[in-house]
């Protein structure tokens, strides 16, 4: 595995709350991190149908665009009942034609459930893959996921979307009722950090 032998990284991310999330986590190691926003890179288009394939794209077009190392991921919402829906495709469930609306696509996971008439516990996962390229074209591959349960009607307005219907396994709250920083340390994002903090290890 190639160690980070550097004090700056690129977050190929234009999500504010994940670059603050990533920030906080990577600053006992003393790297500072920059957005791709910060750079005005352009979001590019993720053609691929895993989340290690979106990940990848993200995370070498940053690299090769600023000359930087640059951590991406890709991540979503994975229904056993929905054949691993909506999975790479979790943002594009919540699309409108003004934006994203994330309590119309948790009511279609839910819709869809019934109309399966899934058994209980409608288990589920929320993944993470992390990827970090360097501008060699070198990358790094790391994952984790949060097991957990879809649960309705959705509880709280904490995180962000869909948050309020996944009820993580060894708990009673969903993501969407749970402290920010709580979550943080207990979410598929976490899992993934504590496997990708190696590189950045003497």
């Amino acid at each position: 595995m190639r160690r980070f032998t550097g004090d700056r990284l690129l977050v190929a991310t234009h999500n504010q709350g994940k670059l603050e999330e990533i920030a906080h986590l990577l600053a006992p190691y003393g790297i500072s991190v920059i957005g791709a926003a910060q750079m005005n890179l352009p979001e590019p288009e993720e053609t691929e149908t895993t989340f290690v394939g979106n990940a990848r794209i993200k995370a070498h077009a940053a690299a090769k665009a600023t000359g930087l190392p640059a951590l991406a991921d890709d991540s979503g919402l994975s229904v056993d009942a929905l054949d691993g829906a909506p999975g790479v495709y979790t943002a594009d469930w919540a699309e409108t034609g003004s934006g994203r609306d994330f309590p119309m696509a948790m009511e279609k996971v839910w819709t869809a459930l019934e109309a399966a008439n899934a058994p209980e516990p409608r288990t589920a996962q929320f993944r993470c893959t992390f990827v970090l390229a360097w501008p060699d074209g070198h990358d790094e591959v790391f994952e984790g996921q949060m097991p957990g349960r879809i649960v309705w009607p959705m509880r709280g307005d904490q995180g962000h979307g869909y948050d309020p219907i996944f009820q993580p396994d060894g708990h009673e709250m969903t993501f969407g009722q749970m402290d920010r920083w709580e979550k943080n340390t207990l979410s598929h994002r976490a899992r993934a950090f504590d496997q990708l903090v190696q590189v950045f290890d003497d």
